[in-house]
């Protein structure tokens, strides 16, 4: 493994180092590696279509995001908004979602004004996501692991929930092949940990699999005319089934029962059975 000083932000030193199993590094550099003659030649195409269609500002969006043991990052994407747009709303958006533990729908379905043509597409489709294999190829991330978040998010997590920057970010993970919009904010920490803790190379191959048919109906589901009153948006996905510790994987504890405590500043978790654990799909 490689081990990778992990000093978080604040007061909090859960662990003095954090570590990259030599299998995911090795993994994610052969999969870029094995991908580039199609990765290179799609990004060179939608920083073009970017460009042709909002020339008023840059092709990247770039903010600062937070991996491994707190460190700080700059995270790269495809700009899918209008330049002028106000990115501060999604902050708020997020906060009051957090703050009320409802599901994570997304704010910018088709018909967003805020959006570039076609940037719902880009949305749905993962594609404004591609620049970040840079960040997996500078080791800030991984094809797999935890949603980076922001640093506005990370200032409001308690003690035990930084347990989640045990391992690199990803590009997806756990929690957005299990439901994602579908879920809270507590049942996607529950699942970060999970996955930090227990995270072997099956695991990533199966979350990768299924993000391919995640992503699909995603665009069919994005792509449909306006939503009925009511609808929340949220993509019709199976939820990941999570099975026995394989061999070499560590159990959530002894009870084989989650220690998930009351999340983001006192808010109590959603129940959850940690006997379920790889995917069954």
């Amino acid at each position: 493994m490689s081990r990778v000083r992990v000093e978080f932000s604040g007061n909090v030193s859960m662990v003095e180092f954090g570590t990259v199993p030599w299998w995911k590094r090795s993994f994610d550099l052969l999969f870029i590696l094995l991908l580039s003659p199609i990765l290179i030649p799609a990004m060179v195409l939608l920083a073009i279509y970017v460009k042709v269609v909002s020339s008023q500002g840059p092709v990247f969006f770039r903010q600062e995001r937070v991996g491994l043991g707190g460190r700080k990052f700059l995270c790269y994407k495809f700009r899918s908004m209008k330049p002028e747009a106000d990115t501060g709303v999604h902050e708020k958006y997020f906060e009051s979602l957090v703050k009320s533990n409802q599901p994570m729908t997304k704010m910018d379905e088709r018909g967003d004004p805020r959006l570039i043509t076609g940037g719902w597409f880009l949305r749905a489709s993962g594609l404004d996501e591609l620049p970040q294999v840079i960040n997996v190829f500078k080791g800030e991330m991984s094809l797999v692991g935890p949603r980076p978040c922001t640093l506005q998010e990370f200032k409001g997590y308690a003690d035990w929930q930084k347990e989640r920057f045990n391992t690199l970010p990803g590009l997806t993970g756990l929690w957005q092949v299990s439901g994602k919009n579908r879920t809270t904010f507590v049942r996607m920490l529950e699942l970060d940990i999970e996955y930090a803790r227990t995270k072997t190379t099956f695991l990533d191959l199966k979350i990768m699999t299924k993000t391919f048919r995640v992503l699909c109906d995603q665009v069919i589901q994005v792509g449909k005319m306006e939503q009925a009153p009511g609808d929340t948006g949220a993509v019709p996905v199976k939820p990941i089934e999570l099975g026995k510790s394989h061999p070499g994987q560590q159990p959530v504890n002894g009870a084989g029962q989650a220690h998930v405590k009351p999340s983001f500043r006192g808010m109590e978790p959603a129940p959850t059975d940690a006997r379920q654990r790889i995917l069954g799909s």
